[in-house]
């Protein structure tokens, strides 16, 4: 009878907490040399593969070879590990690698595509003037966002974003690279009591992917495919491993670079957010639970070395992109579940909350694509300069 009158637990919600339960190593607990160094490649494999990615679309258009598309990889690794240490050491101190941007693909392309370099016959010479054009563009970029870090208009911007408008902005942060993951795919849970498999997971699953890539296509499996398959799958498709002047300045080419410019702020400021929220890196080092920075400072000393010396760099670049693109699909999970995880301070009782949030998602979905099928439909927005067109599509 006793238990007949007792009265039912009642549900209650989760406590809010200031950093997520399970990480292992935050940013001022580093763990054993030995585990830093392996925790320190997975992350450079994976800036690997995004570093590859955009030369490898980009400078083909351009009219480089193998041999230019490694120089521009290994250039942008080696940009890559002086920022992440910089960053590291006397910027914001959190354990996030700075690595390329695609924001700033679609003014790249719009340089590369330009009507006064599709002109030039031989290519390694239109492939010098396009990247002259570009460090130009980026020289102004750069000075820009400088002029915006030492005035402090960024950090004032920043200083106003609450909970509720970093859930959309660290959630599309992260949403907004979805093409790199199941479609690159296409192309082509064990409990343990040490966390082998959780916490050096990429170092396992790259390697043994990779090496069943490369028996096929020693075996000869891609031979007889498609060539878009072949691009994708096969190990020797790329030539890195064989193959490892002054900017100009045009005002419309610096426009658009600085346009994605603001794009990537927001990127970089959705990925700390995200960082300082997790006590982790957003991605892999959700994934391993590991926020070490001097994991982040080691995997940027690989990055340094493996940049100078170029056929060990090229010959990580080798690996197919759908084994990378398999990887984005964990991680760029984690990356967006980290802007949802802001929402906990947020009272989603509350009607003007959720019309917010809904507001602010549904619109980050719909103006995109609205400005996709006006540009595909007339081949530039309202704008009739080229140069004002493509930051606007961007």
């Amino acid at each position: 009878m006793a238990n007949d009158n007792k009265k039912p637990e009642q549900l209650q919600p989760h406590p809010v907490k200031e950093q997520l339960p399970g990480v292992q190593y935050c940013i001022n607990s580093p763990p054993p040399w030995p585990e830093a160094i392996v925790l320190a490649f997975q992350h450079y494999l994976l800036t690997l593969g995004i570093t590859v990615l955009i030369p490898t679309l980009i400078v083909p258009q351009m009219g480089g070879g193998n041999f230019e598309k490694v120089r521009v990889i290994l250039t942008l690794l080696f940009i890559s590990g002086v920022t992440t240490l910089l960053e590291t050491l006397f910027g914001t101190r959190l354990p996030s690698i700075a690595s390329a941007s695609f924001a700033y693909a679609i003014p790249i392309t719009s340089i590369v595509t330009a009507d006064r370099f599709q002109s030039i016959a031989d290519p390694h010479e239109r492939f010098l003037q396009t990247m002259r054009a570009i460090q130009g563009s980026l020289i102004i970029t750069g000075c820009f966002q400088v002029v915006m870090g030492f005035l402090g208009l960024w950090r004032n911007t920043a200083r106003f974003l609450s909970p509720l408008s970093l859930a959309p902005c660290v959630t599309f942060s992260g949403l907004g690279l979805y093409y790199l993951g199941f479609p690159a795919v296409s192309n082509s849970y064990v409990k343990f009591k040490r966390p082998l498999c959780d916490r050096f997971g990429l170092l396992f699953s790259v390697p043994i992917v990779w090496l069943f890539a490369q028996l096929l296509t020693s075996s000869g499996v891609y031979d007889h495919k498609s060539v878009v398959t072949q691009l994708s799958c096969r190990t020797d498709r790329s030539g890195f491993v064989s193959a490892a002047p002054c900017p100009t300045f045009k005002a419309g080419e610096a426009f658009a670079m600085m346009a994605a410019s603001f794009v990537s702020l927001f990127e970089s400021t959705g990925t700390f957010y995200a960082a300082a929220r997790y006590g982790e890196n957003a991605g892999l080092l959700a994934l391993t639970k590991v926020g070490s920075r001097r994991v982040i400072q080691i995997s940027a000393g690989f990055m340094i070395f493996f940049s100078v010396f170029g056929k060990f760099g090229a010959f990580f670049a080798s690996i197919p992109m759908p084994i990378m693109a398999g990887t984005y699909c964990i991680l760029f999970c984690y990356f967006s579940s980290a802007g949802l995880g802001f929402l906990q301070f947020c009272n989603l009782n509350s009607f003007r909350t959720k019309f917010i949030l809904g507001f602010s998602f549904f619109m980050g979905i719909s103006i995109p694509q609205y400005f996709r099928e006006y540009f595909q439909l007339t081949s530039h927005p309202h704008s009739g300069s080229r140069w004002v067109s493509m930051p606007t599509v961007q």
